[in-house]
């Protein structure tokens, strides 16, 4: 059996070495290592995949989600509704630009924010919603988006985890996760559904000017060269990633069925135990599992990642500390917030290794080590 990765890129690239190598070659031979045309091709091929009419590649998923609220026009002061089960780069740009954070309750069930608990939230100072679709799981967009309306509120899709996942509406209709807000996010960081070979991004929308604004502030603010009119940021999508996405891109439906296939498989392993709750699917969400989560119950947490560190398995628990916890907020009052499921979920997730590689075999170790562990303590 190989050796077991919490995400297996070696493998992976592998697969697609000639490709990738002859697409790096190419680039080196051209030189055009800063906006070359990989890039523009990558930007048109996943538009064209989401279903979007922009496409704005940058520099990482944390660029992407800074320039889309900068973008909005949000001013010092703005509160942004986010969850604050996630990772601490989606509201560590709403703090960056002077926003205040206003966190809300996720579900237990899906990981994700919770509707029910949006509008509460909202008050007159409220500007901007960012549901974050976390571990691959699609928000509960439909009520989302419907309050946004009711308010006039902006919505900023995080998708860094679930790109390739999909929401379908009660009337049938079926949206790219990142296509349904003003603007979607999402990073290419190698261990993504689709990443690169170093840091990469990019914004969606479908909205014209929202595209103009974007393309300028991730240009240091200029459309034409010397000419800036506004204060942006130097953020690029470096040609020789977007070569290499170009080559994988093709591939996300396949590498996402991989996911599936590996979180149909666990499912399966662990069905039944009273102490173990395997990811839940909402039967609105194509959840693409960049992460594979589990929640125990009356399980030494800490004490299985040991032991599974101790058999040559990784694990992950994402997030140990929720947001609105983090010292960093502490001068917005995020400790004041009370969001009972969301410290009740830190408490209990861990997530297993998954990746597009993960064989049978190597799920079925993974899954005999923490049902042997869970069993015998």
């Amino acid at each position: 059996m190989q050796p077991i990765q919490m995400v297996d890129l070696r493998t992976q690239y592998h697969h697609i070495k000639d490709e990738v190598d002859k697409a790096v070659i190419d680039v080196l031979e051209s030189s055009a290592f800063i906006n070359g045309k990989p890039v523009t091709d990558f930007s048109e091929q996943l538009a064209s995949y989401l279903g979007v009419r922009h496409v704005i590649p940058c520099a990482n998923g944390t660029d992407a989600l800074q320039i889309a609220m900068m973008a909005l026009g949000l001013q010092p002061g703005d509160e942004v509704i986010t969850p604050s089960f996630t990772y601490v780069a989606t509201t560590e740009v709403v703090a960056l630009l002077r926003l205040t954070p206003v966190f809300v309750e996720v579900e237990p069930d899906t990981f994700c924010m919770d509707p029910a608990k949006l509008e509460a939230a909202i008050t007159p100072r409220t500007r901007a919603i960012v549901p974050v679709h976390l571990y691959g799981h699609a928000v509960n967009m439909e009520p989302v988006l419907d309050i946004a309306r009711r308010h006039n509120l902006y919505v900023v899709e995080d998708t860094a985890q679930a790109i390739g996942g999909s929401y379908t509406f009660q009337d049938g209709t079926r949206k790219m996760l990142g296509t349904m807000g003003h603007i979607g996010c999402t990073s290419f960081f190698p261990s993504k559904n689709l990443g690169c070979y170093g840091d990469g991004g990019a914004m969606f929308t479908n909205d014209d000017e929202l595209a103009r604004k974007m393309r300028m502030i991730a240009n240091h603010g200029q459309s034409v060269r010397y000419y800036h009119d506004m204060v942006g940021c130097n953020s690029r999508l470096d040609t020789l990633q977007a070569a290499i996405l170009k080559i994988k891109l093709p591939k996300l439906d396949e590498y996402n069925e991989a996911r599936i296939a590996a979180a149909n498989r666990y499912d399966q392993l662990f069905a039944g135990h009273p102490k173990i709750t395997t990811p839940y699917r909402a039967p609105y969400a194509r959840h693409v599992f960049h992460q594979y989560t589990l929640k125990l119950e009356d399980v030494d947490r800490d004490g299985l990642v040991q032991h599974l560190a101790s058999q040559g398995i990784p694990s992950m628990i994402y997030y140990p500390v929720p947001v609105h916890r983090q010292k960093m907020f502490e001068s917005f009052g995020g400790a004041a917030f009370e969001l009972p499921v969301t410290d009740w979920l830190t408490e209990r997730v861990v997530s297993l290794p998954m990746h597009t590689e993960l064989t049978e075999e190597q799920q079925a170790f993974i899954a005999g080590q923490v049902l042997d562990f869970i069993n015998s303590h």
